[in-house]
């Protein structure tokens, strides 16, 4: 299972600091889902414009969509089918996933089985890949 580095694990949930906000920087002062995931990324070298989360679905230039998962993939989760706003986690290995979200304030690394359980996570729409 791929390790997380410890100061992300330390990133608090910020809404308004998704990829493209105005001042942004990495992870500096917090991050939403979609820039934790980004910023994680970019930590392994992987290149990943700052897409929100229904770009990142369409994207095809940057990653490719996926039907089994690697470490450092990209997994989109909602209430619907829609990955318009949909949650991004990255997947680490062994059934497991790091995110960032709002409902807990902080990095958790979570089973793919247990964000199904919650409603707002309920529909796995799929996974991306960055291209190297």
């Amino acid at each position: 299972m791929l390790e997380v580095p410890k100061h992300f694990m330390d990133v608090p949930y910020v809404g308004n600091l998704f990829p493209g906000a105005p001042g942004l920087h990495g992870i500096d002062g917090g991050a939403n889902c979609q820039q934790f995931a980004y910023e994680l990324l970019r930590h392994f070298g992987r290149i990943i414009p700052d897409f929100r989360s229904s770009d990142l679905w369409e994207d095809r230039e940057y990653t490719v969509q996926v039907t089994e998962f690697e470490p450092l993939d990209l997994i989109l989760f909602h209430k619907t089918e829609n990955p318009y706003g949909a949650h991004v986690a990255v997947y680490l290995g062994e059934g497991k996933a790091v995110h960032l979200s709002e409902r807990i304030g902080k990095p958790a690394i979570w089973s793919i089985s247990k964000f199904q359980l919650l409603p707002e996570y309920r529909v796995l729409i799929g996974a991306k890949r960055a291209m190297e």
